[in-house]
């Protein structure tokens, strides 16, 4: 096992387990971190011999002690409005690389705003949203643009066949209250009220889906490195009715992984001087994804392929299209799809 340790903070939760055991499958060593001891202690006992660091985001001192002989920090521990710019600071402090999974886009700017220039003097790098809202749109704008600077408009496209949201989920939901953005003119504005709904032709095995505009914090990474004119972010309504519905369960394991039965495609579209190319994918339960996603950015931080320091979005951090062939070589449930022609929304 390397001698890298990688500190997962937020172990307890439902992510954080799968990244814990996809850090542990790519043989790397994690050091459970949060806030709840006895969460922390009441982990699986496959996790018995692993360290264990009970610190809460408050108190810089003690997360500075806490972050001591860690090379880089995995948040996993929502809201991130409140988790995010604290932890990554105190990383910094402590000379390790910080990546996150947020979905919220202020958190995101936060880190950008705050960190960027201490990350550079420190020589670490701060990647947030690494994960399959922000990070996966991201890096499949960054491939479908091919060496491009920007494009005139870009459309993600996000289709789940049902959501099961964690507790996480839902107390980040009615945290994250501020007001969402989009890309107008090339620069962020906020999205219209209410958000313009329509449909989308998805990739299978979902087809045509009711949309809704509802941008997560890949307006937020795009806009720091890609020159974009318009962005427009859309979700299938149907997960948004589970999602809103309190007696939705949450996700359940269909198999030993713990991965739930959820199905999703993500689709980008992006136009250049009259040219639109599009770029698809599709796999399984949008939390266990995660795992593999910001675990592919903490091996490339350890071993070198990462674009240096600073506070970096996940398409500027990473090559793009080669963290999509490796996540698709590596993860039996996820696969790049061949693109199909481009059908626009009609959104209104």
């Amino acid at each position: 096992m390397s001698t890298e340790r990688v500190m997962v903070y937020g172990a307890a939760g439902h992510t954080g387990r799968f990244v814990i055991d996809e850090l542990l499958s790519r043989g790397l060593t994690p050091v459970l971190a949060g806030r709840n001891e006895e969460r922390l202690s009441a982990l699986a006992p496959r996790y018995d011999g692993l360290e264990r660091r009970v610190v809460g985001v408050e108190d810089a001192d003690r997360l500075r002690e806490a972050l001591a002989g860690i090379t880089v920090v995995v948040n996993v521990a929502g809201p991130f409005l409140d988790t995010a710019l604290p932890l990554a600071r105190a990383a910094v402090e402590a000379g390790a690389h910080y990546l996150d999974v947020t979905a919220e886009q202020p958190a995101v700017q936060q880190l950008y705003d705050e960190l960027d220039a201490p990350a550079r003097s420190a020589g670490v790098s701060v990647v947030p949203a690494m994960a399959f809202y922000g990070g996966l749109a991201d890096l499949l704008t960054t491939a479908a643009l091919d060496g491009e600077p920007g494009a005139d408009e870009v459309t993600v496209a996000i289709g789940l066949d049902r959501w099961w949201p964690t507790e996480g989920t839902r107390v980040t939901g009615d945290r994250n209250t501020a007001v969402r953005q989009v890309i107008r003119g090339g620069v962020l504005a906020p999205l219209e009220s209410p958000a313009p709904t329509g449909t989308w032709s998805f990739p299978g095995p979902l087809g045509v889906q009711e949309v809704v505009q509802l941008p997560f914090s890949e307006v937020v990474t795009i806009h720091r490195h890609l020159q974009v004119g318009e962005l427009t972010s859309h979700l299938n309504t149907a997960p948004l009715a589970d999602l809103r519905d309190s007696s939705t369960p949450a996700p359940s394991a269909a198999d030993d992984s713990g991965r739930s039965e959820q199905r999703f495609v993500v689709e980008v579209v992006v136009g250049r001087d009259g040219r639109s190319r599009s770029l698809a994918c599709a796999g399984r339960d949008i939390y266990a994804f995660t795992a593999p996603i910001v675990v592919e950015g903490v091996v490339r931080l350890i071993d070198g392929r990462h674009q240096g320091a600073g506070a970096l979005a996940p398409g500027q951090a990473f090559d793009a299209g080669d963290v999509l062939a490796a996540l698709e070589r590596s993860t039996d449930s996820f696969r790049l799809l061949e693109p199909e022609p481009v059908v626009e929304p009609t959104c209104a």
